[in-house]
């Protein structure tokens, strides 16, 4: 992790006690997440395929059985960078590798803005009060090195462009 991205002890102890309260039920809450992305930007709903299936809808998706794994993946992701909030380097091949399947099948590097923007989203209506502008500001820095991390994936690899 980059020194310029560093949490702060205060930072990763908000993380962590949010994420408690979120981590328990990590489909409803990644539905929340899902359903504010699709709101946000319906034009990802294709990229969302299944045995060469495209969803009609994004409630069609949102219900899919493969699309719900998808959204447990997505949580233990999450899970993963909050439990190596003291060294997120450990996570860099991993993550990069996880920049490198997005990017091949067509996940954009500016569509993660619209990720972050949904998963803090999700964070609000999930913490309500809870959900401070200090909470905000540290899932926003742990968020944005973990995109970090996953673009590198895409350096990688020649653009198709």
């Amino acid at each position: 992790m980059e020194s310029g991205m560093r949490l702060s002890g205060g930072q990763r102890a908000l993380i962590r006690e949010s994420w408690q309260r979120v981590s328990g039920s990590p489909v409803q809450h990644g539905l929340v997440l899902f359903t504010r992305l699709f709101d946000l930007d319906p034009d990802l709903l294709p990229l969302f395929q299944y045995n060469c299936k495209q969803f009609a809808s994004p409630q069609e998706c949102l219900s899919a059985p493969e699309f719900l794994d998808h959204i447990r993946k997505v949580m233990l992701v999450i899970d993963a960078a909050v439990s190596h909030l003291e060294n997120l380097s450990c996570l860099e091949e991993y993550l990069c590798n996880l920049g490198k399947k997005h990017q091949a099948v067509g996940v954009k590097v500016e569509s993660f803005s619209t990720v972050g923007e949904s998963l803090l989203y999700m964070l609000e209506k999930c913490l309500g009060a809870a959900f401070s502008p200090e909470v905000q500001e540290a899932w926003s820095k742990l968020y944005n090195a973990v995109v970090k991390a996953m673009q590198r994936g895409w350096e990688t690899l020649p653009e198709g462009d």
